[in-house]
């Protein structure tokens, strides 16, 4: 059961998401005992991005009200999902969190892996919240009824998604060094606190480093905009990785460093800092009030390049158009069932961190029962053989008019822009010229690290 719903997850999970990178998978103990910890930003997807991503079956604990549903408990139980009862879920059941604990234990006793996610509950906001101290209370106690020697590691998980509620968007599962639970292990009958404190503390740690975290709000935007103004610029220095990484684990060590030096840079230089942030906010404000892109504006002084590319595009969606046609017309039932679910069921102030789910669940039913009847029809009409053929072109169809829309959107837009643009060169001018200077000082704060680092 576990390893067939690990197959329909992982085709699900591969339509959704234009991509899943996994880095540092060697990381990950083939045997032995594992309690995998991750942060929580996209609520059930979660769960099935690492599940899919592990070489080796993890038993999940999860909330105990997915369990309320006859079906889909057997189904949890089935796949190895652990119920536990939180505050939230019903306070005066809370005896049954040592019944989650005994399970767990039994479960990693036996060897196998568990996944868990500290934070307790998924949020909108993707920056790590507090980490609870269960992870490091079960490790601990378990550890310490084998003496030490049960071997149990923690491995710390860090998700990244650049847009989590957007069908088509891209995933990161990033994988840190395990964490031998027998070293916090010390004065545990002593100072259990103690213990419990600074392993939680360390595994706090290892996922932060995993993921970007910036809890000051006013860096978050700083981050943000440079990150739009200059990511393609910034080269990992080898001093950071010495092999080829993917582009997803590449773009997230770039942005790791820009907001180190955003970090530095207001701790040493708040004035500067604060100046640079008020130009930024003007332009963005600027690029708004037009409604262009950055990328728009950067496109319109290469007005070669750019009248290339829309020639291009045009050709390309001239001879996309019959398949996009064929696509949509198979998908606008399936998609606007996926539609009504997420407006149905996903909870309000929730958005972000359950869309991806909901949409997940609802397409697996509403795609998979519409081309099965399609399939069927077809079948009886033209026979087997071409109703296979048939079924086999429904999906890459699919997301070809998924594609071909987008695009089409993103390619009016574009033009709407350029002629914004040409017919008010001088303001155009002049955002290129705001840019310019904030592209100049973000490489004056640059070469200024670099001296310093050297001195």
């Amino acid at each position: 059961m576990y390893r067939a719903m690990q197959w329909i997850v992982r085709l699900a999970l591969g339509f959704y998401f234009r991509r899943i990178e996994r880095f540092h998978l060697e990381r990950v103990p083939s045997t032995g005992p594992v309690l995998f910890t991750s942060n929580h930003p996209n609520s059930l997807t979660d769960s099935f991005v690492i599940g899919t991503s592990v070489p080796r079956r993890v038993n999940f604990v999860a909330t105990v009200q997915l369990f309320r549903v006859a079906p889909l408990k057997w189904l949890l139980t089935h796949c190895g999902v652990i119920p536990i009862n939180r505050v939230k879920d019903d306070p005066k059941a809370m005896r049954t969190i040592t019944d989650t604990f005994e399970a767990c234990f039994r479960v990693l006793e036996r060897g196998e892996a568990i996944g868990i996610f500290p934070e307790g509950i998924t949020y909108d906001d993707s920056q790590l919240k507090e980490i609870k101290s269960g992870a490091a209370r079960m490790a601990l106690e378990l550890e310490h009824r084998h003496n030490g020697a049960l071997g149990l590691q923690i491995t710390p998980v860090g998700l990244t998604f650049s847009a989590k509620e957007i069908y088509r968007s891209s995933a990161l599962v990033n994988f840190g060094e395990p964490i031998q639970v027998a070293n916090f292990l010390s004065g545990y009958e002593e100072r259990r606190k103690e213990c419990i404190r600074s392993l939680t503390a360390e595994i706090e740690r290892r996922i932060q480093v995993l993921i970007l975290h910036i809890p000051e709000l006013d860096h978050r935007r700083v981050v943000a905009g440079v990150k739009r103004l200059y990511l393609d610029r910034l080269v990992v220095g080898r001093n950071i990785m010495y092999e080829p990484i993917l582009p997803g684990a590449e773009e997230l060590l770039r942005t790791q460093r820009i907001a180190e030096a955003v970090k530095q840079v207001y701790r040493t230089e708040p004035e500067r800092a604060a100046a640079f942030a008020a130009k930024l906010s003007f332009y963005e404000r600027w690029v708004a009030r037009f409604k262009i892109s950055d990328q728009d504006l950067v496109r319109f002084s290469e007005k070669r390049t750019f009248a290339g590319k829309n020639l291009v595009w045009v050709i390309v969606a001239v001879l996309l158009a019959p398949i996009a046609l064929y696509g949509w017309l198979h998908r606008l039932i399936p998609f606007g069932a996926v539609r009504w679910a997420v407006r149905r069921f996903v909870e309000t102030g929730k958005r972000k961190a359950q869309t991806a789910t909901v949409s997940i669940a609802a397409g697996i039913v509403a795609f998979g029962l519409f081309y099965s009847a399609c399939i069927l029809i077809f079948q009886r009409l033209f026979g087997w053989p071409a109703a296979l053929w048939y079924g086999l072109s429904l999906p890459p169809a699919s997301l070809i008019a998924h594609y071909y829309l987008r695009e089409l959107r993103q390619g009016i837009g574009t033009v709407r822009n350029a002629i914004l643009l040409w017919r008010a060169p001088a303001a155009a001018e002049r955002l290129l010229a705001m840019r310019a200077r904030l592209i100049a000082e973000i490489e004056a704060v640059r070469e200024g690290r670099d001296v310093e680092v050297k001195h």
